[in-house]
């Protein structure tokens, strides 16, 4: 029975089909929509980066604010309702902005609709994404759960490579009404198939209150701290986001700017603009990260994935320190900076790979391990734990980079990754997971 179970692709599922192409319809809309803003706040602000920078900060929070409350309420009611009643308000909110847009021509006036509807959306996002993570262990076999995180994560490394350049071809083409339209439209539309999911939901019987979802909250911290092994893994992700996202936050744009814009010349330089190339070490992560999550796909699913994911990040430790290396020999040093581009393309290769083969099997793992009634909730806390400190990282890494420059940055960044990666490790309780 368990042979034919894995031999049955999740594909087969309707309920799968209709949640994974909803999915796709969304976060494509989602994707065009950051895109469009990010570029139209800076073009109708006089490049204001202070602005844009406030604009994702308030989103951030409120995207942080309310994820909790998405944990809660993903618990108590039905997954797929609260998907689609959140991609259906979205879509509408999108429409409904822009036609303010149409109504109200000042510049002023767009900045501050999209910081309303910025705000807003986020706050939806907050309730709808620990819905839509704890979705599949309702819909899938346990013995799919690998396969079908992993098709999810080819979905996602193929949007990070086409819709990049589909959102610049559509910004470029489109006026940005017609492009918010559109957009608005995707998210009504994943609402509608998300509409037609159906699976054994059993409503909680008491009415939800303040009272009961600060309860429940409770209830998913005590329940995690009894999950040694897991709070291990939400204690490593923090610091490992902490030591990463400067790398690609802030020294990219960094190293760009000052390293690549400067020289006389590098390498493509004649097909190449300086910011290009911040796509095409995305690209590599995107590439990479597809080749590894299709692998994974076609993988028996493991029992325990613990020490060998954190083997992974000591693995991923040794790319951040020879990154570092190539930028303090290479560049600092006047080498070559043409060798330094190649070097950090092989890196963000081996980085996308290295993701899909820790961040899949993470996720099935925890699907599997933690009660239905609990992950969204679960998700949630983990969601928050892990993306807390990215604000306070961003801020002190740009402080590093004005006093120190690249190398301290990269250096630091390394050993803080390293030593969070062997602390992994060396923990009893992660070869339980």
């Amino acid at each position: 029975m368990n042979d034919e179970k894995k031999a049955i692709n999740v594909f087969a599922s309707r309920n799968y089909r209709l949640v994974f192409f909803g999915a796709l319809v969304s976060e494509l809309g989602a994707l065009l929509y950051s895109f469009a803003v990010g570029f139209y706040i800076l073009e109708v602000s006089g490049n204001n980066a202070f602005l844009q920078g406030l604009y994702l900060a308030l989103c951030g929070v409120a995207l942080l604010l309310f994820t909790p409350v998405g944990g809660v309420l993903g618990d108590r009611f039905n997954k797929a309702k609260i998907m689609y009643v959140c991609d259906t308000v979205k879509g509408g909110l999108i429409i409904l902005a822009t036609v303010f847009m149409m109504i109200l021509p000042s510049p002023k006036a767009h900045i501050a609709i999209l910081f309303i509807l910025g705000i807003m959306g986020n706050v939806v996002s907050g309730i709808f994404n620990p819905a839509a993570g704890a979705m599949l262990p309702n819909l899938v076999e346990p013995q799919q759960l690998q396969q079908a995180n992993a098709y999810f994560s080819v979905k996602n490394s193929m949007e990070s490579i086409l819709g990049v350049v589909l959102a610049g071809v559509l910004y470029a083409v489109l006026p940005l009404k017609v492009l918010f339209l559109a957009v608005g439209a995707c998210f009504i539309a994943s609402g509608i198939s998300e509409m037609l999911i159906r699976y054994d939901h059993t409503s909680s019987a008491e009415p939800m209150t303040l009272r009961l979802a600060v309860s429940d909250m409770k209830e998913g911290i005590l329940y995690l701290k009894g999950q040694k092994a897991i709070m291990a893994i939400i204690g490593a992700a923090l610091f490992i986001n902490f030591f990463f996202t400067p790398v690609t936050g802030n020294f990219i744009p960094y190293f760009i700017k000052t390293d690549l814009a400067s020289a006389p010349a590098y390498l493509f330089d004649s097909v190449l603009k300086p910011e290009l190339w911040s796509s095409v070490f995305s690209v590599c992560v995107g590439v990479s990260s597809l080749i590894g999550a299709a692998m994974m796909s076609s993988r028996e699913q493991e029992e325990k994935c613990g020490l060998k994911v954190a083997k992974r990040l000591c693995v991923f430790s040794g790319v951040m320190i020879a990154l570092a290396i190539g930028y303090w020999r290479l560049v600092a040093s006047g080498v070559s900076l043409n060798a330094f581009l190649l070097v950090f393309g092989a890196g963000c290769l081996a980085i996308g790979f290295l993701l899909s083969f820790i961040n899949i099997p993470l996720n099935t793992t925890v699907q599997r391990r933690v009660e239905k009634n609990k992950l969204s909730k679960i998700g949630s806390i983990i969601s928050v734990g892990s993306q807390g400190m990215i604000p306070i990282a961003s801020v002190l890494a740009g402080a590093a980079l004005q006093a120190f420059g690249s190398t301290v940055l990269l250096v630091i960044c390394a050993a803080g990754f390293t030593i969070t990666a062997v602390l992994l490790l060396t923990n009893r309780h992660v070869k339980t997971l």
